[in-house]
């Protein structure tokens, strides 16, 4: 490092800063991706045909916030709130952006000039000797005197940042808090999703153990037909034993379901930061929810302003832009201001005197000559670095409207699943009342009923099923389409908001 001489004065520092001030930053300056050309998510031939029945997708800017509250249920806005309020990963993932929004801080405060103060109580003992002193020229000289030293002091560096390196970490900060940002706008819409698909998922299984027990019901029918008829000689004990056997096997059914509800119960718990135990009452039920009619989605070239995915990737490649530019400027000199000034005496009381004064006045330069060709190579990985983010960019975009295409088929398929199963629980609800007239007045056997139950059995769970996953995926658009989310997301605090920092 070069240090100024005496003869550099202040005021020539100063004329040195300010004819630096003007100094270029080097490195590409971000340029946000284009933003998608494309008007529609499907192509016309494979839109799916039109429904008046089942939920349809409106164009809009999307969903609002609070999203779930279309379907209805006070108790399933309850227990959102609760998973926004108390969830262990979105604390975490406030606690993340809190800090991110810190580093930025950090790195701007290291824009500006640097103070420090130091002060020191020492007792030394010194070499004359190692000095230079001939010390045995020196009769009556100690030649190893010890002191004491007091000094109190302070200096101030400025890095003039010549080539924009501190500028463009400081851009680069930003641009990794906006990225987590939208990151924990990610986490809080995945965790209002989780807790909706967990209850329709137990409204699902309720309503299976429900369909179960009215099985049962008609299972204990059967027996008390087959054993009036044996007893009254018309049917047969093997008759008795068939029906007794898929009581039995219908009834094994209901404590696995009760297993899943319990598993259902206990993610749910999770979500919402609390034990199982302390869940309290889920009674959900598909039938006393809503099925929203209409879901705004926002065209494409909306979308990708409104996905937290999307968003995180754009920031991503920000950051990635703004490494490159670190990286060159690492390639170029740099130029440091500043000054010491020290009070120093062997005696304490003394150590503040204007005698005891001196200070340092310095500029210095550093630039790089050899580094075995790593700084160039940082650089280049950087540019790599760069283009990885791109191509995720990218990636992100087409599996977020891939996302919004499969749920959107999905909005009118599903309503024609519905209505196809709903067909068929009424021929089967018909054949087995069919079934079970003939078998009452004897004109044909247990068998036919049981098997007419069993397709009974089969189309009911299929309908509910049908219906559960149409009630998911319209939670899944929702969310696909980046549908709003509450606290400091929804309001916008300023604690919570995005850094950006795109100075050149």
């Amino acid at each position: 490092m070069f240090v100024a001489g005496k003869s550099l004065s202040l005021t020539g520092l100063a004329a040195l800063s300010l004819a630096l001030a003007g100094c270029t930053t080097v490195g590409p300056d971000f340029t946000p991706p284009a933003t998608p050309t494309a008007q529609r998510y499907l192509s016309t031939a494979g839109a799916p045909h039109p429904s008046d029945r089942g939920p349809d997708a409106v164009k809009g800017e999307g969903p609002v916030l609070d999203w779930w509250k279309a379907f209805g249920s006070s108790e399933l806005d309850a227990m959102v709130a609760r998973a926004i309020e108390n969830n262990a990963s979105l604390e975490a993932s406030n606690a993340t952006l809190a800090a991110a929004r810190e580093q930025v801080a950090a790195a701007r405060g290291r824009e500006l000039p640097q103070v420090d103060a130091n002060a020191e109580a020492a007792h030394r003992q010194a070499n004359l000797a190692a000095e230079g002193f001939d010390t045995g020229a020196l009769p009556g000289i100690d030649a190893t005197p010890t002191f004491d030293l007091y000094s109190v002091g302070g200096g101030v560096s400025y890095d003039l940042d010549l080539f924009g390196k501190q500028r463009r970490r400081v851009e680069r900060a930003a641009a990794q808090a906006e990225a987590q940002y939208h990151q924990t706008q990610a986490a809080h819409l995945a965790i209002a999703g989780q807790v909706v698909n967990q209850v329709l998922l137990i409204a699902t299984i309720r309503e299976r153990i429900a369909t179960a027990e009215t099985l049962l019901d008609e299972d204990r029918r059967n027996i008390d037909l087959t054993e009036k008829r044996r007893r009254a000689g018309e049917g047969t004990l093997v008759e008795v034993l068939n029906a007794r056997s898929q009581f039995e096997a219908d009834r094994g059914e209901i404590p696995q379901l009760g297993q899943q509800l319990a598993e259902a119960r206990h993610l749910l718990a999770t979500l919402v930061g609390v034990s199982p135990a302390e869940l309290g009452a889920t009674d959900f039920d598909l039938a006393e929810l809503t099925l929203p009619q209409q879901v705004p989605v926002a065209l494409p070239s909306r979308l990708v302003h409104k996905r937290p995915d999307i968003l995180q990737a754009e920031a991503d490649l920000h950051a990635a832009t703004a490494e490159i530019g670190v990286a060159t400027a690492n390639l170029y000199p740099d130029i440091t201001l500043g000054a010491t000034l020290t009070q120093a005496s062997p005696d304490l009381f003394d150590a503040l005197d204007p005698g005891s004064r001196g200070f340092n006045i310095f500029a210095g330069l550093t630039a790089p000559i050899f580094h075995g060709g790593t700084l160039k190579a940082e650089k280049r990985a950087a540019v790599k670095r760069a283009e990885a983010a791109a191509a995720t960019y990218r990636q992100t975009v087409l599996d977020g409207f891939r996302q919004v295409a499969d749920l959107l088929s999905a909005l009118q398929n599903d309503q024609r699943s519905v209505s196809q199963q709903q067909e068929s629980v009424d021929v089967a609800q018909r054949s087995l009342h069919l079934s079970r007239r003939s078998f009452e007045v004897g004109n044909s056997g247990v068998l036919q009923v049981l098997d007419s139950e069993r397709l009974y059995q089969r189309a009911q769970s299929a309908l509910v099923e049908a219906r559960a996953r149409q009630y998911l995926n319209v939670a899944r658009l929702y969310v696909a389409t980046a549908g709003g989310w509450t606290g400091d997301m929804a309001t916008g605090d300023a604690e919570m908001m995005p850094v950006s920092d795109n100075r050149p």
